[in-house]
């Protein structure tokens, strides 16, 4: 309840930079997905300034895109657990699809708020427009933000600016809904062509089961692009449907169900794991290309923490691939010690520094997996055994609760694993 009422307070108590005066609002209203806002007036003189809208995320940040009355942009979050302190810098790195990072100060107009000023026509705003994903880092943490639906959202933004300039507030409707494009009488050769639909490819990556009830655990960015039904299948048997039960974008995470009983299924270890310790990733990289069972590799903990000091991942030497992700990390015991989410883009990180990585793969701990499943309310077992297992005795145990997740899915720019 915290985290709506600061929300609601970021959005209609959005002070005016170097002004002093809040913004009174919304009028009219903007509706897109999650998004929600309107136009915003100056409370001491009810000039227009601003339009805004805002959505609020799983892992508590509210997050703000706003166009003021002169076509200048800004970002804004509000954190429910922040205390800042007004004009005291406020840094942040924000990284589109995966793209150069962009360094950026922040200045917080509120306690618990914080603005993001951008500047015209700059590369930033350029990614932000067609960007699918963005992650924010600040104060030691990692915020990520699906941005599917801000390719709806800033037409609407920007026909609020227009139309409240042009019939002022007390005229304000519903902002959603865009001008109607004017059709042509005829067509002509000249025409521009209509918009291809969006190109569907074979996707593909992994799951573990981790209760008798036919709960999954994968990661979200293998489902979140799926259209249709979503395919998952033990080794050797046939494929069964699997419905969609919960998602976490911050952490990555994903909840499935698979009709039926289950006797196996994955159990999580319950002591920590220590930099060194050897690890077995299992999983479907390049499912079909390579071969159709899954594939087994091992290596160690290199780092108890990921990119940027984020310590909800681990470092890992055991080779994945594309189709890997969402797949089990297990201990030398057997047991879950992560959940496969990703390799180091070893491209970019060459053009970066000159040098090519090597064996730089990460996984979600388990500390997030089990807020995950218990705020998913899913039973799952855990495991304190020490014994340790020949690597070929782990695969053949994995294989009873280790699935291949399949579906179509809209063709994007660039892909994870």
């Amino acid at each position: 309840m915290k985290c709506r009422t600061v929300a609601a307070a970021a959005l209609s108590v959005f002070l005016l930079v170097g002004t002093g005066a809040s913004a009174r609002g919304p009028y009219g209203s903007i509706s897109v997905g999650n998004w929600k806002g309107g136009a915003y007036t100056n409370d001491q003189t009810g000039a227009f300034t601003h339009c805004a809208a805002g959505a609020q995320y799983d892992s508590g940040i509210y997050f703000m895109v706003t166009i003021d009355e002169k076509g200048g942009w800004g970002l804004a979050f509000a954190h429910d657990k922040w205390t800042l302190v007004l004009g005291q810098a406020f840094p942040l790195t924000l990284t589109f699809d995966g793209q150069q990072p962009f360094n950026v100060h922040g200045v917080p107009i509120a306690d618990k708020l914080v603005r993001v000023p951008l500047p015209m026509n700059s590369a930033l705003i350029a990614q932000f427009r067609r960007a699918k994903a963005m992650t924010a880092y600040t104060q030691g943490q990692l915020f990520q933000f699906n941005l599917d639906q801000t390719g709806q959202l800033l037409p609407v933004l920007a026909n609020c600016v227009a139309k409240t300039k042009q019939f002022g507030v007390a005229h304000a409707g519903d902002f959603s809904v865009l001008p109607a494009a004017k059709t042509a009488v005829a067509a002509t050769p000249s025409d521009p062509s209509p918009a291809k639909p969006d190109r569907l490819l074979d996707n593909t990556g992994t799951g573990f089961l981790v209760s008798a009830n036919g709960h999954l655990v994968t990661n979200q960015h293998v489902v979140q692009r799926c259209v249709g039904d979503i395919q998952g299948n033990l080794s050797g048997e046939a494929p069964a449907k699997l419905r969609l039960v919960s998602s976490d974008e911050t952490n990555d995470l994903a909840l499935l169900q698979v009709q039926g009983s289950f006797k196996d299924v994955a159990k999580i270890r319950d002591r920590a794991i220590q930099s060194g310790d050897s690890v077995v990733a299992i999983g479907y990289p390049y499912h079909g290309l390579l071969t159709s069972d899954f594939t087994v590799t091992t290596g160690i903990v290199s780092s108890l923490s990921g990119v940027m000091n984020d310590t909800r991942l681990l470092q890992i030497s055991a080779a994945v691939q594309p189709g890997n992700s969402g797949g089990p990390l297990l201990a030398a015991s057997g047991d879950v010690v992560g959940v496969v989410a990703a390799k180091l883009n070893a491209l970019k990180f060459a053009r970066a520094t000159g040098n090519i990585p090597e064996n730089i793969n990460f996984a979600i701990k388990t500390g997030a997996l089990r807020d995950f499943l218990d705020n998913s309310v899913v039973p799952y077992q855990v495991s304190d055994a020490k014994t340790e297992l020949k690597t070929a005795e782990i695969a053949r145990n994995a294989r009873a609760f280790t699935f291949l997740i399949s579906c179509k899915a809209k063709a994007k720019e660039s892909a994870r694993n």
